[in-house]
């Protein structure tokens, strides 16, 4: 699974990821969290505001640090689409 954080590095993008890192290290499962900081980058996911949560290629969450519970629901709903598709 590969996990990225939009955001130009700023205290909502460090707090998404902190809380990102915690809930993939309480699931025990093998996912590499990335921050992406390239304005260029970012755009290509068509995000309006930033921190950004891209899950496997997928916006998953735009313009506000979802809370842990959260975050493990949209983690867990990727794990099950990688079982469905085999990934």
């Amino acid at each position: 699974m590969n996990i990225k954080i939009l955001g130009p590095g700023c205290a909502r993008c460090h707090q998404l990821e902190k809380t990102t890192k915690e809930v993939v290290k309480e699931l025990g499962i093998d996912a590499a969290v990335e921050e992406v900081k390239d304005i260029n980058k970012i755009v290509e996911y068509a995000i309006l505001t930033t921190p950004g949560l891209v899950i496997d290629e997928e916006l998953v969450c735009a313009g506000r640090v979802p809370t842990k519970a959260e975050l493990t629901q949209l983690i867990a709903n990727a794990l099950t689409k990688e079982d469905k598709t085999g990934r």
